[in-house]
């Protein structure tokens, strides 16, 4: 469903990203995975179109959408959740939630669409008529996953869901991205916790430096002794009671 080849960007003379190349298959969860200024904010930039291209392709669904306005870039079906948490704190949660369905015209299905959203985090439901600004970390990031979804997306992209969490928060929201991917969307996840990351996912990639350090599918990472020693403290990757 996106497939890059030889990506290059950056912002003004700094290069970022160095010949990046993946795809992620359609109603698949992909996670691109790293620590802190490998590229992976600019990666997800740059697919958005918040950023221009230097070199390479992106295609989405079948079109090329590198240099492509943002907002066309979301009508084609490609939507992202920024890291931030960011909302609008003196609005009500449903009022949040309701500004991802800015290009939707058909009240019957945004109507059908609060409810999708309300059955992911019942949580939101019960604070639908409270200002966001009083949810807590974990809420504003179920907000967030929630207000993309009334675009209706063929695909999403969560950047760094846990960034902040407690354990079992993180837990509880990424079963329930799984649980979004089972009922159709594909997403892409990225991530710094690459435990988490890649029990999310079905397959994952390693950026470092601005390109694909290293690929395959989850399990494999999981137990490859580069990935363990890098990035996960030389254990083998497990989560007491994770059931993604």
């Amino acid at each position: 469903m996106l497939k890059i080849s030889n990506l290059q960007a950056g912002y003004g003379k700094i290069q970022i990203l160095s010949g990046l190349t993946m795809e992620a298959e359609r109603e698949q969860i992909t996670a691109v995975l790293g620590g802190n200024g490998t590229g992976k904010s600019t990666l997800l930039k740059a697919i958005s179109g918040l950023i221009k291209p230097w070199q390479g392709t992106i295609e989405f669904d079948g079109e090329r959408i590198d240099g492509m306005r943002p907002d066309k870039i979301v009508r084609l079906g490609l939507s992202q959740v920024t890291q931030g948490k960011e909302v609008y704190p003196s609005m009500s949660v449903e009022e949040n939630i309701r500004v991802g369905a800015h290009i939707q015209s058909n009240a019957r299905q945004v109507a059908d669409d609060f409810e999708r959203v309300y059955s992911y985090f019942p949580i939101l439901k019960e604070h639908r008529n409270s200002h966001a600004g009083i949810l807590s970390g974990g809420q504003l990031q179920m907000l967030c996953i929630g207000r993309g979804l009334m675009a209706r997306p063929k695909m999403i992209m969560l950047d760094e869901p846990s960034s902040a969490l407690a354990p079992q928060v993180i837990l509880d929201i990424f079963q329930t991205v799984a649980r979004i991917r089972r009922d159709g969307t594909t997403i892409l996840v990225v991530e710094q916790n690459v435990r988490m990351g890649l029990l999310l996912a079905s397959f994952g990639y390693v950026i470092k430096d601005g390109a694909i350090h290293m690929k395959g599918e989850s399990d494999a990472l999981l137990n490859d002794d580069n990935v363990r020693l890098s990035y996960l403290g030389g254990t083998l990757a497990s989560a007491e009671g994770a059931t993604l």
